[in-house]
């Protein structure tokens, strides 16, 4: 969030055969703004550990939010675990 160009994020885990889940970041770009997921992953990797580095960034228009306002991270998540033999959380 502290990147100019980013509006919204949201951090959620995805299945890792190798870990069991990895850190995966879904932002929302400020109006007008363009970065590459490279400039990201910079900006991140000068702010914290490299093991909490979101390796996959995703970039989408709008995140699902529910009537109050809270993001909706079971919707984000469900793509990822379909097919998965744990559920998501």
């Amino acid at each position: 969030m502290a990147h100019p160009a980013v509006a919204q994020a949201a951090v959620i885990g995805v299945p890792d055969d190798s870990w069991g889940e990895r850190v995966h970041a879904v932002l929302v770009l400020a109006a007008g703004a363009e970065v590459t997921v490279e400039e990201l992953r910079d900006f991140c990797r000068d702010r914290i550990a490299n093991y909490k580095l979101p390796r996959p960034i995703e970039v989408i228009e709008a995140l699902p939010v529910s009537g109050a306002g809270k993001v909706l991270k079971r919707d984000l998540r469900k793509k990822h675990w379909e097919g998965s033999d744990r559920g998501i959380g």
